[in-house]
């Protein structure tokens, strides 16, 4: 017996490669971002006439290729068949030879934004109803490369303290990141304990990216434990290293590379390896996982915030969502949208105030694509194409083989 699907049945999907610049490079233990972002666009369409809109990171071809071989998946689905969708796409008996968690992600958003508008509802409205109206964000800080127009080249403490004190200007944060891992530690906790003395009434956070050993994360934690931390990210590798900094700090430990789906969930609350889950709507899968994830967390009393891995608009209405579905949300999310000099939705870059940014009114996500931008930003791709995420152009010929080895120098 077929039902009544409110928002249509899927007809097509298309995706579409784009890449928006950067104020400047981005650069982390494992490489870098050189000066943009490179994203695929996904679009959902139905017999309704319904267009459901999605994201994911990375791109080109091989990207675009992937989503359309799931088509075949797709065509006559219920957008509201969720579940259905989350076996046929990412069926978990058949991951070992079948990883398509992040492909995944990009259709459950659009999904979810087809229902949305079927039913003139909010996504996170579908969802449980928002707890917020407003997520609270943290000032994202790397060390920069120059970007075209001069902005960038941060190194130094000083330099660092400067751009976080243009970014509270500008944006309000109240919170501070520092992604570390770069430099050797002794540059970052020089860095870091400026940051505390210039902004004293602030959190911090730290972030090195998993490049250092289990006796270096002790030895940071050791000189930074006086100060107003919300966490240490991710210091070094897999459950068992960060299980072992936990066990010798006083500073709460959060991971986004070591938990990334439920098995590991279940792993690290047995082993208690790590305080804090940051929650990614596209690593985890989709926004219903990432929100399933924190209901475990909820009830185990695990802290969770919000992670960030380099999106545009669609992914951080995303984000936006989650965050406001949250009881158990005491930590500022993460962004890197302020780094982004444009994005590809109607209206432009979403704003910050006071350190916030405002869940979308809109149905479903909430956000609708400038046609312009997509084709301006599709076009600027197809000149410049994408780029090794774990290479770094300020390093010819180096390779992030051996972690805490070949640092950079300051």
């Amino acid at each position: 017996m077929s039902r009544r699907a409110p928002a249509g049945r899927v007809n097509d999907i298309r995706a579409t490669t784009v890449t928006v610049p950067l104020e400047a490079p981005l650069l982390h233990a494992n490489g870098a971002h050189h000066g943009r972002f490179v994203r695929t666009i996904v679009e959902v369409s139905t017999d309704e006439g319904l267009i459901g809109l999605g994201e994911m990171g990375g791109g080109g071809e091989s990207a675009e290729a992937a989503f359309r071989g799931l088509k075949d998946y797709l065509l006559g689905h219920d957008p509201f068949d969720l579940e259905a969708l989350r076996w046929k796409i990412m069926n978990p008996t058949a991951s070992l030879y079948n990883n398509r968690m992040q492909l995944h992600a990009a259709i459950e958003f659009a999904c979810l934004d087809l229902m949305g508008k079927a039913l003139d509802m909010r996504a996170c409205d579908l969802l449980g109803g928002a707890l917020r109206e407003r997520v609270p964000f943290a000032s994202y800080l790397f060390s920069r490369g120059v970007g075209e127009d001069g902005a960038g080249g941060e190194r130094t403490a000083e330099q660092m303290v400067a751009h976080a004190r243009e970014l509270k200007e500008t944006h309000g944060f109240t919170t501070h990141k520092l992604k570390g891992g770069y430099f050797p530690p002794e540059h970052d906790v020089e860095v870091y304990r400026a940051l505390a003395d210039a902004f004293p009434d602030d959190r911090l956070r730290l972030d090195p990216n998993a490049i250092w050993s289990v006796e270096e994360s002790i030895a940071v934690a050791d000189q930074i434990d006086d100060l107003r931390n919300d966490y240490f990210e991710d210091p070094t590798w897999g459950l068992d290293g960060m299980r072992r900094v936990r066990e010798r700090i006083g500073i709460p430990t959060a991971t986004n590379t070591v938990v990334v789906n439920p098995e590991q969930l279940a792993a690290c609350i047995r082993l208690e390896a790590v305080d804090v889950i940051l929650l990614d709507t596209t690593f985890w899968g989709g926004l219903r996982q990432a929100l399933q994830a924190a209901k475990v967390c909820e009830t185990f009393q695990w802290g969770i915030a919000v992670h960030s891995s380099g999106e545009l608009g669609i992914q951080l209405a995303t984000m936006l969502h989650l965050g406001a579905l949250l009881p158990n949300l005491r930590f500022a999310a993460d962004a890197h949208y302020h780094h982004l000099t444009d994005d590809i939705i109607d209206g432009g870059l979403m704003r910050y105030e006071d350190g916030e940014i405002a869940v979308p009114s809109g149905a479903g996500l909430g956000v609708t694509l400038d046609r312009e931008k997509v084709g301006r930003y599709a076009e600027l791709f197809k000149q410049l194409g994408g780029y090794p995420y774990d290479r770094d152009p300020n390093r010819p010929g180096w390779y992030a083989i051996a972690p805490g080895q070949d640092y950079a120098e300051p």
